[in-house]
């Protein structure tokens, strides 16, 4: 058995942060000592290894607790799935604003430092490496064909706009 001081040390998490989850009951020690302290098991620990991996893929504790108390696979599945897809949105939003501060910065210097890979560089790099226009085809036909929401997200990272990337898309499914 642990300490609530000891799970803290383990786990890197205040004991203010374990007395809150014990609150709103998602980690309750299983034990208290003839004192009156929190005593923590095994089981415990691994609870608290799951919620700390929860946390981690940005799942509120509000849903952790709901996973928790499932304790499915596909309770889990849904809800990283939902995670992932509200991830692929920031990353949209993100790399719009990426895009809008690179417009306003006046892009050259960022790209030139590498900070950024826009459409230019990419095909560059991919000349450099001795791809010519039909290589390029299959290589857009592969990624379309293998990995499609990959395929969106590189293109939307370059920097083009909606209608250049289903253009490429398009020509990538023929």
């Amino acid at each position: 058995m642990y300490t609530i001081g000891q799970v803290g040390e383990l786990a890197q998490l205040s004991r203010s942060t374990l007395l809150y989850y014990d609150r709103i009951g998602l980690l309750s020690p299983s034990d208290k000592s003839p004192a009156g302290y929190r005593l923590y098991s095994e089981a415990d620990l691994a609870r608290l290894e799951r919620i700390r991996t929860y946390r981690a893929a940005g799942l509120s504790l509000e849903r952790i607790g709901v996973l928790l108390e499932a304790d499915d696979a596909d309770h889990l599945t849904q809800a990283l799935e939902a995670r992932l897809i509200a991830l692929n949105q920031e990353i949209q939003q993100l790399r719009e604003q990426q895009r809008l501060v690179l417009d306003l910065l006046g892009q050259a210097p960022y790209f030139i430092q590498g900070r950024v890979l826009d459409k230019s560089s990419w095909t560059a790099l991919l000349r450099e490496a001795g791809l010519d226009d039909a290589a390029m085809h299959r290589w857009h036909q592969a990624f379309e064909q293998s990995l499609p929401e990959a395929h969106q997200d590189f293109l939307e990272s370059l920097g083009l706009d909606a209608s250049e990337i289903a253009h490429i898309r398009q020509l990538s499914q023929l």
